[in-house]
């Protein structure tokens, strides 16, 4: 029976790297898409985001799944319970990639209005904390995960530079609001893969230490 329980979980840990391994595909492919403004990238982004859902729903079927049949406790109980997280912050990372693509597709065409923002320091520190985060899954790294969460604040403060070029660009083009919007919202879906990635690190924390760090606990 226990042997039986180690290979399902065994099961599970490859199935989580793998769709890991799938997201952060996707993010980069996003980052490349604003990048080069990649219509024809940004389309195969959004239309791929449904393999992304359905392996999501099998991991965490399967970890009900082993719930039910073994009644896993201590570290088992606590890696499933983390894993069924980590998958849902895994899912969400993958859409905010289909909807910075959308972004992208959305302004394709568009007369370049006065909204200007860099992000490729903001989605370099995020793709960071994505792939840190993972890492420390991996190598059940409690200390990288507490890096992890120490960047947050910094992807926080590039969100709000680029909240203040907005309003910027606002007043000199108001004519051109939509455009700068979508443009600016590009942040904040960088923002939100950012607090994901913290989420994931944060689940990493309390499955080795058994000790819940979010919120400041």
């Amino acid at each position: 029976m226990a042997g039986n329980l180690q290979k399902e979980i065994e099961k599970i840990k490859r199935e989580i790297l793998s769709l890991g391994a799938m997201v952060e595909d996707r993010f980069k492919k996003a980052v490349h898409a604003v990048r080069t403004s990649d219509t024809a990238l940004a389309r195969e982004i959004i239309a791929s985001d449904i393999e992304i859902d359905e392996l999501e729903v099998e991991v965490e079927e399967e970890c009900l799944k082993i719930l039910a049949l073994y009644q896993p406790v201590a570290i088992d109980l606590r890696f499933l319970i983390a894993v069924v997280k980590i998958n849902n912050d895994l899912e969400r990372v993958a859409d905010l990639a289909a909807n910075i693509a959308q972004r992208i597709k959305t302004v394709s065409g568009a007369t370049p209005g006065p909204f200007r923002y860099d992000y490729s320091p903001m989605a370099e520190k995020t793709g960071l904390m994505l792939k840190m985060s993972l890492d420390a899954l991996v190598e059940m790294d409690s200390d990288m995960a507490d890096e992890v969460i120490l960047m947050d604040n910094e992807v926080n403060a590039m969100r709000n530079r680029a909240y203040e070029a907005m309003k910027t660009a606002i007043q000199k083009a108001p004519d051109q609001v939509g455009q700068t919007i979508n443009l600016y919202l590009i942040s904040r879906h960088l923002e939100r893969i950012g607090d994901h990635a913290t989420n994931i690190a944060e689940e990493v924390i309390h499955l080795i230490q058994g000790k819940i760090v979010r919120h400041g606990v």
